[in-house]
């Protein structure tokens, strides 16, 4: 094959290089013809007809060649390019072919020694449950490893840890210490970024990939140990202390700090061991493990936000290839002590896809992205450096992770908390836009209003692509034109601004985006002009810096994301970035836990369809499979003055709940069941359903039992009745009638006695607040429930989410009906009226 190639190459530049003289015989082009020649290909490798009899004209050395032979040989030299290029193309995909064989190989292999231990193992334990049916006597005993008590604050010690760590971490990347399964919808192949794998039915969360990178192993470890510039969930990383181990490696101990992805949850903290040698082969590695305690590492001050997640052993295993480049594995294995996140939120800390699209997938395209990068493969939008714009995705990325988290070391402090709508205002009195301009001095601060909430039977990266392609369906044109406003000086600066409509239009530029287009970094131009009349013809153009990540409906686990920042036209470079924007993650259903499915497609009806007119649609939840939960974290940022702090907050509080209300319509018109999608926050105190609820459980109250449970004036609104509810003393929890109850609203005493928020009171049942006693009252109590429409449960002790115990006088059940049933006692019995349950709990405590 080789041969016949080269035969060819050799005739084909055979025939370049002749040609036909006057007397119809070949004759060589001379090496000043080619020359000549090879100049003007250079500078144009199609010339015209008039274009080559002028270079016949212009070059005497040509003056005896035809026209037509001069054409052969310009198609005949393109020809020659095109099989150079096809060639080269050729033996860069055979590389990449040999290298994925190559990995694929070892993939197989390691699965063969896993299906060996595994048979193995399961002969070992027929044997044993063997030898005890056959024995009944003997006893089984159980020893445990004894490992010697190792210093981690000597050099000494600190050694035998990583040593230790190297042969964990290399029997994860490349051993069968792991059992691992396929990333589902991450197929390998010559164009993939790799072969991803996810761990199953072991300690924490693992995912485990490996691919090839044209880069070399020690510019790759270098990247990987900067976990910053690709993690966007890393917040800081700090290297306390370093020394060499003895045998050309180092080892390092780091303090991490990692955003949470809602307000929901605190963020997590690591302090680990860092070990970074070479093996005898060639290969590069860094791994890295968690120490127990902390050391010498962070204060207790710093370390006061966060809960401290475990790193079990991980890291990079980096080999050279033949023919340049590397082979990546890389493994990540945590402990995110979900046990400290409410109930709703647990899945996503327990899941192992989540780790893989966060840490080991983007370590991997990051490295790949820098490779290309570096050939000169991608090329990107209004002449931007692709540093430039990576370092704007990662700023947009920082800022909207500091506004969600707002962390008090950096200057946030809670304004308010409106625990009605679960919508929190922070300020950032301290923020250094000051730095960044001198039209920005004036500023008092930035101002953050942000919320999270479950969202059901709604795709995130559908509902994404919805607000970015659709942004006039739920953003405020003003609200915009005033935050850019802030940002750049001008007569047109606040607050003098001048009224500005907007035309509807908005036109996205790209800027540049990932391998894969899983980010996308784009500019938005929103067209808007003055209502002056002296400034009719006058643009009043908004400008937004924009990332947009995760749109595809494919990428199981991946979190999706809209974030956008005001900029000014000129898009400076050091342009000063306030953040706001969007993120969905979505919440896996525990794993083989088909109950949690049913009870989500339950909830979603309670929430939606039991308080809108007409029958509930029955075919509705019967297909459990197509129930999806997310969570939506919304936080919007404001520049103000300090005299105007108290007015931006109003405005950034009613702003956000007409965003909630706009999301709330787009996933109700995106959902793909055709059931409505529920937010955690539509029963919310503040929504039209609560006023109506409120009323009811009122009313009901006062049907069953007699007496009023609120006292409300003659003349007072609706939304009196609901204030009072509210801040009632007692607890007051409302809970869905359906075959595994679960708690649908509560009042601020529900929510505290429960610590729970209104997001994740959803996912509580109503078994799960009673002790046995407490549940054996209420079913013996049920009957008299449902026959007389209410009961009177004697004292005794719930639990809230958090595991404490809680004492109460009395509890109170009744039966909540529509207004019409709730008026007629001849329909107390009909169910289609009874909306849900209502319970009280009188002077409740903590033990």
């Amino acid at each position: 094959m080789e041969m016949a190639v080269a035969n060819h190459r050799e005739r084909s530049s055979d025939s370049m290089n002749r040609h036909l003289d006057s007397s119809g015989k070949y004759v060589r082009y001379t090496a000043e013809q080619v020359e000549a020649l090879e100049r003007v290909y250079a500078e144009c490798p199609k010339p015209s007809s008039l274009r080559r009899q002028q270079l016949i004209r212009e070059c005497s050395i040509l003056a005896n060649i035809e026209p037509k032979q001069i054409k052969v040989w310009f198609q005949n030299r393109r020809c020659r390019d095109k099989q150079r290029k096809e060639a080269s193309r050729l033996q860069s995909v055979n590389r990449k072919l040999s290298a994925m064989n190559k990995l694929l190989m070892e993939e197989n292999d390691r699965l063969q020694k896993q299906v060996s231990q595994l048979v193995c193992e399961n002969g070992y334990m027929k044997q044993q449950l063997t030898t005890v049916v056959n024995d009944p006597s003997c006893d089984s005993v159980v020893t445990t490893p004894q490992h010697s008590l190792r210093d981690a604050n000597s050099p000494a010690g600190l050694l035998s840890i990583a040593e230790e760590t190297l042969a964990e971490f290399l029997s994860k990347a490349t051993g069968t210490a792991v059992d691992w399964v396929q990333m589902p919808g991450m197929k390998p192949g010559p164009d993939s970024v790799g072969i991803f794998a996810i761990s199953q039915r072991c300690s924490g969360v693992a995912a485990r990939a490996c691919g090839l990178v044209s880069l070399e192993p020690v510019k790759i470890a270098e990247i990987l140990k900067d976990r910053p510039s690709w993690f966007r969930d890393c917040r800081s990383l700090e290297v306390f202390t370093m020394f060499p181990a003895g045998n050309g490696g180092t080892i390092e101990l780091v303090y991490m700090q990692t955003y949470a992805p809602t307000t929901l949850a605190p963020a997590r903290d690591f302090w680990t061991l860092r070990y970074t040698t070479s093996l005898d082969n060639g290969s590069f590695v860094v791994c890295e493990r968690s120490l127990s305690g902390s050391g010498a590492g962070p204060n207790a001050a710093s370390a006061s936000q966060f809960v401290r997640a475990e790193m079990l052993s991980s890291g990079y295993l980096i080999r050279p290839c033949d023919g340049g480049g590397s082979i990546i594995h890389i493994v990540d294995h945590l402990n995110l002590e979900a046990w400290s996140v409410p109930d709703v939120l647990r899945p996503l800390y327990e899941s192992s896809k989540v780790v893989a699209q966060k840490m080991t997938i983007s370590a991997l395209r990051y490295i790949r992205q820098l490779a290309q990068e570096s050939n000169g493969e991608l090329v990107y939008g209004l002449g931007r450096q692709p540093a430039v714009l990576r370092t704007f995705s990662q700023r947009l990325s920082r800022g909207f992770n500091d506004a969600v988290n707002g962390f008090g070391d950096d200057g946030w402090s809670t304004m308010h908390c409106d625990g009605a709508e679960d919508i929190i205002v922070a300020i950032n009195s301290t923020k250094h836009l000051n730095n960044m301009s001198n039209s920005l001095s004036f500023l008092g601060g930035v101002l953050c209003a942000k919320a999270s909430m479950l969202l059901q039977n709604v795709p995130p990266a559908v509902l994404i692509r919805f607000l970015r392609e659709h942004r006039s369906e739920w953003a405020d044109f003003n609200v915009d034109a005033y935050s850019a406003a802030t940002l750049k000086a001008g007569s047109f600066a606040y607050p003098g601004m001048r009224p500005t409509r907007f035309t509807g239009s908005q036109i996205i530029m790209p800027l540049g985006h990932t391998i894969e287009h899983e980010e996308m970094l784009e500019v938005v131009r929103l067209e808007g002009h003055s209502l002056a009349q002296e400034d009719a013809f006058m643009s009043r153009d908004v400008h937004l810096l924009q990332i947009c990540t995760g749109i595809d409906e494919n990428a199981v686990g991946a979190c999706s994301e809209l974030i956008f920042a005001p900029i000014n036209e000129m898009f400076p470079d050091d342009a000063p970035l306030v953040p706001s924007g969007f993120r969905v993650i979505p919440v896996d259903a525990k794993t083989g836990d088909a109950q949690d499915l049913l009870t989500a497609n339950h909830r979603t009806l309670d929430l939606t369809s039991s308080l809108e007119v007409g029958p509930t649609p029955e075919n509705a939840s019967g297909n459990s499979s197509s129930s999806s939960r997310c969570i939506l974290t919304i936080a919007f940022q404001f520049p103000f003055e300090s005299n105007l702090q108290d007015n931006v907050a109003g405005m950034a509080c009613q702003y956000v709940r007409s965003v909630i209300s706009s999301v709330q319509r787009v996933a109700m018109a995106i959902s793909p069941s055709g059931i409505s999608p529920s937010l955690g926050s539509k029963l919310s105190p503040g929504s039209p359903e609560a006023v109506t609820l409120a009323q009811w459980i009122s009313q009901s109250y006062t049907h069953h039992l007699g007496s009023e449970l609120l006292t409300v004036d003659s003349l007072g609104s609706n939304d009196s009745v609901l204030k009072l509810l509210w801040d009632h003393q007692d607890a007051i929890l409302c809970c869905s009638l359906k075959p595994q109850p679960v708690f649908m609203f509560a009042n601020q005493a529900g929510l505290d006695m429960l610590e729970t928020t209104l997001v994740a009171l959803q996912d509580i049942t109503l078994e799960k607040i009673f002790d046995e006693s407490g549940r054996k009252a209420l079913c013996s109590d049920f009957a008299k429930l449902m026959q007389q429409g209410y009961a009177c449960l004697p004292s005794g002790i719930c639990l809230s989410t958090m595991g404490r115990h809680v004492t109460y006088e009395q509890a109170v059940a009744w039966k909540v009906f529509a207004p019409a049933a709730s008026s007629s006692e001849n329909n107390d019995g009909n169910d289609n009226t009874l909306h849900c349950l209502a319970f009280s709990f009188v002077n409740w405590s903590f033990v």
